[in-house]
């Protein structure tokens, strides 16, 4: 029997599972994590931290499952950056965190380069991506050392190898998406000519070797979060969908070997390579999902996320929110957006603002749906739904009745673990297909539309229409927020 330590390096925390070869989990541990927010859109980690967690979980993790691990993989949270030292691995800035937004002024900088730029990489000039931030962090931090995602430094203090994977490295704007490799005159093109870029190496590939857990083990099975999600739910075949609700959320629907380009705002990349093969994807983010429930928590309307269903009102009173607390993407691609609440009286309580942020993550989720089955050219007619919010079955039923298809829970908490596990399993078994190291599933639970169609509609123009309205109002503001 094949285990596997797979790390699950994420946003808010990094959790460590020992699965078999069955995706049972045998032991877990995880730990917490909390990036720094500040004003002008600063969003940071401290490096040390992220990679203590790597580690202390990783080691109780193994130290519970009390058997041998046959390898190391690792999922990471996909367009979070840093500066480090390639001779002694140490960081030299703080890890610029996917939602943070000070790379804008690199985005207006090469605005008139849009256009070549999403043709070349299926992607949207926006600073939620890697390149721009790292062209930010050249300018304003520090010129010295390599700059990378977050994978690159963390597999380098692992293995000592300098590399990332396809599905993470498509996520940089510095990648054609077409040819599958880094793209050298996209690379001039954000200033970053002289920079090293780590080796391009398939998921299902080792990469190196580690002691950090004990006795020398080889590391494979690097993915990007989402991507490993999906390969986890299954969605194997173009036109299978899901969406992981975790610090934001993110739908991504397979489009198979063919590198869809969106026609409505959403972004394209690899979903991964292996098996000598490189599928696609179409994805579509809403960057503020727990990390609203954490605001909703710091300002006390809720203990914990575990509250939602407890607190938020049965029914709306009217209040809508446009939970843009980090911006809006597709279809908007707005990095200055801020949230938006509406339609309060004197009547309304905590629980509707609670139940008004509920409806707000799934409205966006919705119309995510709505723009992925435009690009597929047919509705979806399931979404496949993971993370820790999904135990919200305010947030699930909210998600069927908006989307109006049913909405299928992945039964594990460790879908993004157990993708990167299955694909360490296919590094270390050659004759191992891509479904036999997925496995089957059956959904923990299904959420029907319960809402009327009509229901469905009208509060989905009047939410769309709030969210145009804050977009305008924004324009007016000097500093061009939404609100």
């Amino acid at each position: 029997m094949t285990v596997v330590l797979a790390v699950d390096q994420g946003t808010s925390a990094t959790k460590a599972v020992v699965v078999d070869d069955t995706g049972h989990p045998l032991a877990l541990a995880e730990a917490e994590l909390r990036p720094r927010y500040a004003d002008g859109g600063v969003v940071e980690q401290d490096p040390a931290a992220l990679l203590a967690s790597v580690l202390d979980t990783g080691r109780r993790a193994v130290a519970e499952a009390g058997r041998p691990v046959d390898a190391v993989a690792l999922a990471n949270q996909g367009e979070t950056v840093l500066a480090w030292d390639r001779a002694t691995g140490e960081p030299l800035t703080p890890a610029i965190v996917w939602q943070d937004r000070r790379a804008a002024t690199e985005c207006a900088r090469l605005a008139g380069h849009a256009e070549r730029i999403a043709a070349r990489t299926g992607l949207v000039l926006d600073p939620y991506f890697s390149a721009p931030k790292m062209a930010w962090l050249r300018r304003n931090l520090t010129a010295d050392g390599v700059v990378t995602t977050v994978d690159s430094w963390l597999l380098h203090r692992l293995t000592g190898a300098f590399v990332t994977d396809a599905a993470t490295a498509s996520r940089s704007l510095l990648f054609d998406v077409d040819r599958a490799d880094w793209d050298p005159e996209l690379i001039d093109l954000f200033g970053l000519g002289a920079e090293p870029l780590p080796r391009i190496a398939a998921c299902d590939e080792i990469v190196g070797t580690t002691r950090a857990f004990g006795p020398e083990l080889p590391v494979a099975g690097i993915v990007v979060d989402q991507q490993a999600a999906l390969l986890a739910e299954g969605c194997l075949d173009a036109g299978e969908a899901k969406c992981t609700y975790g610090t934001g959320a993110f739908l991504l629907a397979n489009t198979g070997t063919t590198a869809v380009r969106s026609a409505s705002g959403l972004t394209t990349s690899v979903a991964w390579r292996a098996r000598g093969r490189t599928p696609y994807c179409v994805d579509g983010q809403v960057y503020t999902a727990a990390s609203a429930v954490r605001w909703l928590t710091d300002l006390g309307f809720v203990r914990s996320a575990g509250d939602l269903d407890a607190v938020a009102a049965a029914e709306s009173d009217g209040t809508l929110c446009v939970p843009a607390l980090a911006g809006l993407a597709a279809p908007w691609w707005r990095p200055d957006a801020t949230a938006t609440l509406t339609g309060m009286t004197l009547s309304t309580r905590p629980g509707h603002l609670v139940r008004a942020v509920i409806e707000g993550v799934a409205a966006q989720v919705a119309t995510l749906c709505d723009l992925v089955a435009a690009d597929l050219g047919a509705p979806l007619t399931r979404l496949r739904a993971d993370g820790g919010l999904t135990r919200s079955r305010s947030l699930m039923q909210a998600q069927a009745d908006l989307a109006r298809i049913p909405v299928e829970v992945y039964p594990s908490a460790h879908a993004t673990a157990l993708g990167a596990a299955a694909l360490a399993r296919l590094a270390l078994d050659p004759g191992l297909g891509l479904r036999e190291a997925v496995g089957e599933w059956k959904p923990s639970a299904v959420h029907e539309p319960e809402w009327s169609d009509d229901r469905a509609a009208h509060f989905r123009g009047v939410w769309t229409a709030v969210a145009e309205a804050g977009l305008r109002t924004g324009d007016l503001h000097p500093a061009g927020g939404a609100g």
